[in-house]
């Protein structure tokens, strides 16, 4: 159950009541910044990952989907619900359409179009097909593309994708269901990899293959029987390069798998090993040149670390204060000094989001968020933190309360 504060509608004996169940006094629970639920039930409502516009340009609506059922895998025929919360409005939901492409850590996709006023985004599966759909919530106009989009490029015009067929396979959580791997018995496919999606046209272009990330050199050798795949991709502030990790899972691996982390021009060319350690996580980039990332090295075991793009320049960042991995970025409008980051449930099964400014090393708790232990695995509710555009608010997914519901922080009092 979350630690509500003085200043998030509720009553100080309600508050009270809170505070004790958790063993903790009213003044320790009243210590966290304000908070409400923007969701509820029946239905189930997260938006999943952390690192795509979630918030409106203006900040007033907060996209989000919808299912009715938790804690088991989508099937092929599991439909969710695509919607936004006007936070002017009390909280009001406003269905936007629904989506056959899902999963729990990354939901459809859904993310507003970057260098747009009004139009979002999102995966769909329409006839045997992953597609992507894209709608101007104000005019009501659609169309729809025929290749599902993992990122976009800053200024909307480009898209970049794995193979979510593949994701699937090699990492439930990640993929889609409803459409088998076509490369499934294959562990290093020249046919597939990361294709590039023009946005008004919807061509697509495969700009790099398993077998071209596969042929470069790996320090002691890939395992045994090792079956390669893509995730996590990001375009830097620019467009001029994005990252992607490169996994894989052999004999060594057993049910984990390893990684590096690699960066390329938007074309797919000048690819850089940027992390050959085989550890990388949770990434960001800070700017055009560095990437903000969990990984391991020698210098500091796990920790976060700042990476200068094309070099082996690399320096920790939070050693003391941000010791586990988490869902990192940078909170818009504080030039990059505070990051936004959370934590997996601890012992007692709290989730804690929280900020770090770096120039002075201080983290600031944004709260304690409880997580049963039947959320775990591919099904896990994270509270994968998003920030509104001016970074006043922060947006959490969270199951303390009947289940993943999704929550607002007011965050302004500690960073102004």
């Amino acid at each position: 159950m979350h630690l509500l504060t003085r200043r998030s509608f509720v009553s100080s004996a309600t508050l009270a009541t809170l505070a004790t169940r958790l063993g903790l006094t009213a003044q320790e629970a009243a210590q966290f910044p304000p908070v409400r639920q923007i969701t509820r039930g029946p239905g189930f409502h997260w938006f999943a990952y952390y690192d795509k516009h979630q918030f409106s340009p203006d900040n007033r609506y907060v996209l989000g989907n919808e299912v009715t059922f938790e804690h088991r895998s989508p099937t092929p025929d599991d439909v969710i619900k695509v919607g936004m919360v006007d936070l002017q409005d009390g909280d009001k939901w406003t269905e936007l359409g629904e989506s056959r492409a899902w999963n729990w850590q990354q939901g459809c996709m859904l993310q507003w179009v970057p260098g747009t006023e009004s139009t979002v985004m999102w995966n769909d599966r329409v006839d045997g097909q992953f597609v992507c759909h894209l709608l101007d919530v104000k005019t009501g106009k659609k169309r729809t593309l025929p290749h599902p989009v993992y990122n976009l490029s800053p200024d909307g015009k480009w898209g970049i994708a794995p193979d979510f067929r593949r994701l699937n396979d090699t990492r439930p959580g990640y993929g889609y269901a409803g459409i088998a791997d076509p490369n499934r018995d294959k562990l290093i496919p020249d046919d597939a990899g990361i294709w590039k999606i023009n946005m008004e046209t919807g061509r697509q272009e495969l700009i790099i293959t398993l077998a071209q990330a596969a042929a470069i050199p790996y320090e002691g050798g890939f395992s045994n029987g090792a079956k390669h795949w893509f995730n996590h991709l990001l375009f830097n502030q620019d467009g001029s390069r994005f990252i992607f990790l490169h996994r894989w899972r052999g004999d060594k691996e057993g049910k984990s798998f390893s990684t590096r982390l690699f960066t390329a021009a938007a074309d797919g060319s000048d690819l850089y090993d940027l992390d050959p350690l085989g550890k990388t996580s949770h990434f960001v980039w800070r700017d055009p040149q560095h990437v903000f990332a969990w990984a391991f090295h020698p210098s500091h075991g796990d920790r976060f670390y700042l990476y200068k793009d094309k070099t082996r320049e690399v320096e920790v960042v939070g050693k003391d204060k941000m010791p586990v991995n988490g869902h990192n970025t940078y909170l818009p409008g504080t030039n990059n000094e505070w990051v936004l980051n959370d934590c997996y449930p601890n012992k007692q099964r709290m989730q804690i989001p929280y900020l770090y400014h770096i120039p002075t090393d201080r983290r600031v708790d944004l709260g304690q968020f409880y997580s049963p232990a039947f959320y775990t695995g591919e099904w896990r509710c994270d509270t994968h933190p998003r920030s509104s555009r001016d970074g006043k608010l922060v947006c959490i997914d969270s199951p303390h309360n009947h289940g993943r519901q999704m929550y607002v922080i007011d965050v302004s009092g500690i960073t102004r």
